[in-house]
């Protein structure tokens, strides 16, 4: 019935891909790179969604969520703020701490690593998404032809190569939010065989989150980055070339702080919670207002990265390409996570005045260090060709990936305090066994090899089979030197190791670890290192059937592997195994023409059997243990994935575009191991520090970050002028996406508010702010978006260009992710929309 459903709606991807000129093409012109290789869109047996730099620029397309956006299938995790968001791929999600489930390659290449405090983009952030030829989102198992992990997918990022011609164009927007950039791409071809094309993205734009504090900025989710491209190619001789990206970016920004939208009355920070809810409202607090607590909030990270592909034309049926890189990212995040605002009324205590706030739990690094300092080296050797007769299309390869520390990675996680100075320890803390300030000291290092091949054989002139292989060795090792600096007289700081159980110093279930003054802090004593390693086989079988030039019917069954992984801070959650999953397709791509008619029409349906998947799960710590709360990854058992996709677009005559895309998503967990039963007792020596280990889902319940249902339409108007005129469209962009769930760890107390037990209120068990609609906090309501753009290019024959743009044309207000504070610190937060944004663009071209 969904099936029947989906073929009922003529639905599609968004975009399709353009000529020199700009001009859309038909599905048959579309050029995809999803096998490595240069093939049509509809040849290939994979969903693939297309977007090119025209399509990217008219919908304001700058970071990896705003291209969520337009995808269906692809998701994202915002809960470090939207220029960090990493993607999901039906269902297949990467928490804090794992690695990625899709993969982000830019020229072939897959984005420096960036193990820090928090997700990183992974290659699709701010400063990619400019020059490009296209973007091409993969969905399903992408494990046989690129490197480490793709269970959920892969995006291609594939830049614009330099050309023999002499152009290029500058570009300037304007919008709301004081939002200001400007592009610039020179293409300058030296000589007939070297070729180089330079690109510079500049963009600035206030944030649409204000505090309401006067602590810190006094805005948030501000834009504010620089990125830069240097293309060189060499063709050294008609069949040897040389090809050298460079690329940079750096943002520097003031980060993002929740919303907070209920508290517990149940917790004893309840009364704390309750008063900053009230006093937002006091003041007029509304759904993008909030409190911020961090004087030193900012978010800044900088990455570079160097690929050099060497192709060789060794015969007519042989080419070999070796593709190296060299990339570095670093990071500084310092901000609030849970977004509270713990006020103390009286502002003193006996030991004089202090700031009038806790606080809870704030990112931060320590200073002099940064939370994430790695570099990333790849190396991959390629075979590429045929048999004398054409029939067989094969290639293989080997893989090599290392990413070193170039540093330390340091946090400085202030919890429970009163700071006047926390970087001074200037505190006052609220607990002695429990406020503190955590300061781990880490490395991290990965290694990925990986031996692959895959041939497509053509049995008949339409009917071929395909079939890859690729086993791939992974290894995650973490260097930890846990302290943690305590006040049990204030403003005296003393530290010691604030994991006694990993540093072997509980003996005979005592804590032997002893406080001990600032200086020197002997990081021998509090010193763990730790090794996850896993080697798995993926593969790929596809039999393809070509009834037509214009019909591809496809059925594949891929193996897709994610690697496991270390985090030495949570006992015994420390080490995690590989997930794997088996992913069964069957598609049709049809291409048609027909009069003043033409497109295509591509179905997918697919099933995973997803095992020993990867899920983060909140820790709750016992009273008086000697870990704080936290987050952990586990393997959850069993989980299955099942839908369809739909792709399709309709031009008619020249006129009028009509696109739309369609994903019908139903996941569900089956099983769940590796949880251990409630303890809800007070912690002694020698046993587990947890209360409680909640996952991001239950038993029977979807997966985290998976709406079921996901539309995108998308109409495009040429308004018949004449030549002289230039050429005038306007388009519209209508997305839906049904509610799903971000995190189960509050749906015991909503259950609760629901039916409140004998004796009890809805109100004694969730407390809502007015801005927040009484629903369950984990669950993200079902959205409806507007987006508009207008467009007049050659204006007058000339070469100017001129657009107008607007996203979330209602300006509606909706959650994107939750953090989980309700168990842990009394109150629950969630990440922001953005809300109405437009502006304007004009761009001047030059050149040939």
């Amino acid at each position: 019935m969904l099936a029947a459903t989906g073929m009922g709606v003529v639905l599609s991807t968004p975009a399709m891909a353009q000529d020199a000129e700009g001009e859309a093409l038909d599905s048959n012109a579309i050029i995809v790179t999803a096998r490595r290789t240069e093939e049509r869109l509809q040849d290939v047996p994979i969903s693939i969604s297309v977007y090119n730099q025209e399509d990217i620029s008219k919908r304001n397309i700058v970071n990896s969520a705003d291209l969520a956006t337009y995808t269906p299938s692809l998701s994202v995790n915002s809960k470090f703020g939207p220029e960090k968001a990493s993607f999901s791929i039906r269902g297949f999600v990467q928490d804090l701490g794992t690695v990625p489930s899709v993969g982000v390659y830019f020229a072939d290449v897959v984005a420096p690593r960036g193990g820090g405090a928090t997700t990183s983009g992974e290659g699709a952030g701010v400063g990619s998404l400019f020059d490009l030829q296209n973007v091409q989102v993969l969905k399903g198992p992408q494990g046989t032809l690129f490197g480490r992990n793709t269970t959920g997918g892969a995006v291609l990022l594939v830049p614009k190569k330099p050309s023999g011609l002499l152009e290029g164009y500058v570009e300037g927007s304007y919008g709301n939010y004081d939002m200001r950039r400007v592009q610039a791409v020179l293409n300058v071809p030296l000589s007939d065989t070297f070729k180089v094309r330079l690109g510079v993205d500049r963009m600035k734009r206030d944030g649409y989150i204000n505090n309401l504090t006067d602590i810190g900025p006094s805005n948030f989710n501000d834009t504010d980055y620089i990125a830069a491209r240097l293309s060189i190619l060499a063709e050294i001789t008609p069949d040897l070339e040389n090809y050298t990206v460079a690329n940079y970016t750096r943002s520097d920004t003031n980060g993002t702080v929740p919303k907070v939208i209920a508290y517990n009355p149940n917790s004893g920070f309840g009364s704390f919670a309750a008063r900053q809810i009230a006093g937002e409202a006091s003041v007029g607090g509304g759904w993008w207002d909030v409190s911020n607590t961090d004087a030193y909030a900012r978010n800044k990270f900088t990455t570079w990265q160097i690929i050099n592909t060497t192709t060789w034309q060794a015969s007519d049926n042989l080419t070999v390409k070796n593709i190296v890189s060299y990339g570095q990212f670093q990071e500084i995040a310092r901000q609030t996570l849970e977004g509270e605002y713990y006020f103390i009324p009286d502002g003193t205590s006996p030991y004089g005045t202090i700031n009038p706030f806790i606080n809870l739990i704030h990112l931060g690094n320590f200073p002099g260090f940064r939370n994430a300092d790695e570099e990333t080296i790849t190396e991959e050797l390629q075979f590429q060709g045929r048999s004398s007769d054409g029939r067989l299309t094969w290639q293989a390869g080997g893989y090599f990936e290392q990413a070193n520390p170039l540093g330390y990675n340091v946090q400085f996680t202030p919890f429970l305090l009163n700071c006047v100075d926390p970087y001074q320890y200037q505190c006052f803390g609220i607990s002695p066994t429990s406020s503190s300030i955590s300061t781990p000291w880490q490395k991290r290092w990965y290694r990925s090899r990986a031996l692959y091949a895959q041939g497509t054989y053509n049995l008949t002139d339409q009917l071929a089979v395909t079939a890859g292989a690729r086993y791939t060795w992974d290894s995650q090792s973490y260097e930890y030197d846990g302290t943690g600096i305590f006040f049990e007289t204030p403003f005296v700081p003393s530290w010691y190791c604030n994991n006694p159980a990993l540093n072997g110093l509980i003996v005979d279930g005592v804590n032997t670890g002893q406080k001990k003054p600032i200086a020197p802090m002997d990081f021998e004593e509090c010193y763990a290192k730790d090794t996850a390693k896993s080697d798995k086989p993926t593969w790929t079988i596809d039999l393809e059937y070509k009834p037509t030039n214009d019909i591809l019917l496809f059925a594949k069954w891929t193996r897709g592997y994610r690697a496991g992984g270390v985090n030495p801070t949570y006992i015994p959650f420390n080490l995690w195994g590989p997930e794997k999953v088996d992913t069964y397709e069957l598609g049709t791509k049809t291409s048609f023409f027909a009069g003043m008619f033409k497109g295509y029409f591509n179905l997918t349906g697919f099933y995973n059997d997803f095992r020993d998947q990867q899920i983060q799960a909140t820790l709750v710590a016992k009273q008086g243990a000697p870990l704080l709360g936290g987050t952990a990854i586990i393997n959850a058992g069993k989980s299955r994935i099942w839908g369809i996709e739909v792709d399709a677009s309709v031009t008619i005559a020249d006129i009028l575009k009509l696109d739309a895309g369609y994903t019908y998503l139903n996941t569900k967990l089956q099983e769940l191991s590796g949880v251990p039963e409630d303890e809800l007792v007070p912690w002694e020596p020698g046993a587990s520090s947890w209360a409680r280990v909640v996952p991001t889902a239950v038993v029977g319940g979807p997966l985290s970050l998976s709406p079921k249902h996901r539309l995108t339409l998308t109409g495009t108007l040429n308004i018949p002028v004449p030549e002289s005129v230039g050429k005038l469209s306007v388009g519209a962009t209508f997305v839906y996406t049904a509610k799903q769930y971000a995190s189960r760890a509050d749906d015991g107390a909503w259950e609760n508010y629901q039916n409140p037990p004998a004796g009890t209120t809805p109100e004694d068990w969730i407390v809502f702010a007015d801005v927040m609609p009484p629903r369950n906090p984990g669950l993200m309501p079902a959205t409806n978006l507007l987006n508009l753009n207008a467009n007049w290019d050659s204006i007058f024959g000339s070469p100017v260009d001129a657009s107008f743009f607007m996203t979330n044309v209602t300006n509606e207000k909706f959650p994107v992710n939750v953090v989980n504070g309700f168990n842990s610190f009394g109150l629950e937060s969630q990440l922001l929309n953005a809300p109405r944004m437009y502006g304007v663009r004009l761009k001047v071209r030059f050149g040939s």
